[in-house]
């Protein structure tokens, strides 16, 4: 294993912008960079929140291109939450902050959308 190179890499929780988030060289320890993959973390862990209730399927819809629909979509959300996993996995305190706040954020809007577009039943009298 000589000509590997040595990755050095934290296994405990750390805060801080020296972290390699998904790819080598990335965010590069500047802060810019640190501040747009928090926001990258939090948009991914927002969006599979957020496909977990997409797409609504009508019941004329063609059963092969419903499968076909909501197939695509859930390999899209398996990747994204994947993702969201090795960001975490770089065991930056700021990058799991913001995947939890993402995901909650998410189900939040999930949760209330549905919530105001049910219709509340009508009591009896």
């Amino acid at each position: 294993m000589e000509g590997m190179p040595k990755m050095n890499m934290q296994m405990s929780f750390h805060w801080g912008n020296e972290a390699t988030i998904l790819f080598t060289g990335w965010p590069n320890q500047t802060t810019g960079m640190y501040i747009l993959a928090l926001f990258f973390v939090f948009v991914l862990a927002f969006a599979n929140e957020v496909l977990s209730v997409w797409p609504i399927i009508k019941q004329t819809t063609n059963p092969m291109v419903a499968g076909i629909t909501q197939a695509s979509v859930y390999s899209v959300r398996v990747g994204m939450g994947y993702l969201v996993m090795l960001a975490v996995m770089s065991f930056n305190v700021g990058i799991f902050i913001a995947a939890v706040a993402g995901h909650t954020f998410g189900a939040f809007i999930v949760k209330a959308s549905s919530l105001a577009l049910a219709k509340p039943s009508q009591p009896e009298v």
